[in-house]
């Protein structure tokens, strides 16, 4: 229901900003196309679906046009309509090239702009084009302050926006949703929110051809984002192919350390863990077995769970030192070495990655139980001394909204 009214203010508004738009005509028709090639531009090279915020600069260029009051010391009077249909038709334009290599838009991106950008365009162009906001700040410091607040407000109520989408999409706490999403805001936010603020002052003052040289800064930022997405991508595609080790060799079961890391990051989810320690947790699951490397004879099935407690310790923490001589995170060993130690003595991800690794052993192999409700009654029983209450139980959520779907290989 909340994807859906999203998704549904967001067409209704464009529909009336388009409309209204087309009915009376572009106003400062100049204006408007700068604003939407920068638009499209920012959504050209935006880069991924599964960022934050995939077109900084496209982003900064629609608050910069919501809250653009003069253009070269000329007052402006497109209203917030216009602004609504020129950043639709700026994105999608900027999307045509993505959709020929077969990307569409990211729809619920678009639904976030469109609104984001009508709601600082709201409260901002009826003010002053009525001068009252004029009369009362004045221009200088105080009129600059009005528009940071009215970024701070819109990008507040962006993050608000994504976190409910997300949660109305996996039912995954709020909180800790929102949480990220305003961590987010001090890192390319500020950045967008700060470019904003600039271009409309700057075109104020010195026309259109301020645009370009605003935005400079923020396009080389963007495509330095998009390297570094790419380097992290590489990354977690090693760390991916390293956990494979194990199956290659024939140790665990072909896609475990998939399954096994799919579902601890789901469960750290449900336990409202940050996006960080998602990825710690996410990592250390992968090469959680990669300490059976180790074994002379492999375990049967790669199952750690029915072995004594000592040779559990004993291939955790040479999978530790495995990981710690790769390169990777030195939290990432630490969970990894930690994983066969009472829960009482474990950090949290750690917790995780035993009891998801033990369900996994139980559900499957000549060795395990089977039922995946006798594998959690099997852990229940286990809340003592080996597996986490509350981690059990969370894993137990995650299993009833139908598990998830493992993560794909790197």
């Amino acid at each position: 229901m909340v994807v859906r009214g999203v998704y549904g203010a967001a067409f209704a508004v464009t529909l009336l900003g388009v409309g209204w738009t087309l009915w009376g005509g572009v106003v400062e028709p100049g204006a408007a196309l700068a604003f939407g090639v920068l638009v499209a531009v920012g959504e050209v090279v935006r880069r991924g679906q599964l960022d934050r915020e995939p077109a900084p600069l496209g982003a900064a260029g629609a608050l910069a046009y919501a809250l653009l009051g003069q253009d070269g010391g000329r007052p402006t009077s497109h209203g917030a309509l216009q602004v609504v249909a020129v950043v639709v038709a700026g994105a999608l334009v900027g999307a045509v090239p993505h959709v020929a290599l077969g990307r569409g838009p990211d729809l619920d991106h678009m639904a976030r702009r469109v609104l984001t950008v009508g709601f600082a365009a709201v409260c901002f162009q009826p003010l002053y084009n009525s001068g009252r906001l004029m009369e009362w700040v004045g221009g200088g410091p105080y009129f600059v302050l009005v528009l940071l607040l009215l970024l701070v407000l819109t990008a507040l109520c962006d993050a608000v926006l994504a976190a409910a989408m997300v949660r109305a999409r996996t039912r995954y706490p709020y909180g800790p949703l929102l949480r990220d999403e305003l961590r987010g805001l001090i890192g390319i936010g500020s950045a967008v929110c700060a470019t904003g603020v600039v271009m409309a002052l700057g075109v104020a003052v010195a026309g259109l051809w301020a645009l370009p040289v605003v935005s400079v800064p923020l396009l080389l930022t963007q495509l330095s984002l998009r390297r570094y997405a790419v380097v992290r991508t590489t990354y977690a595609q090693t760390i991916t192919s390293l956990a494979r080790a194990t199956e290659v060799a024939g140790y665990t079961p072909p896609g475990h350390a998939r399954r096994v890391a799919a579902l601890s990051r789901a469960v750290g989810r449900e336990l409202g863990f940050s996006e960080p320690e998602l990825t710690v947790l996410e990592y250390a699951a992968l090469m959680h077995d990669i300490g059976q490397l180790s074994l002379i004879d492999p375990v049967p099935d790669g199952a750690t769970e029915p072995l004594p407690a000592a040779e559990q310790r004993r291939i955790a923490l040479l999978g530790g030192a495995v990981v710690r001589q790769t390169g990777v995170d030195a939290e990432v060993a630490v969970v990894v070495e930690r994983q066969a130690d009472p829960y009482r003595e474990q950090p949290p991800a750690a917790r995780i990655v035993r009891a998801v690794n033990a369900y996994e052993d139980l559900t499957g192999g000549s060795g395990g139980v089977g039922s995946p409700l006798e594998a959690l009654e099997r852990l229940r029983l286990g809340t003592g001394h080996d597996y986490h209450p509350a981690v059990v139980e969370s894993l137990a959520h995650v299993l009833s909204r139908g598990g998830v779907t493992p993560v794909p290989p790197g």
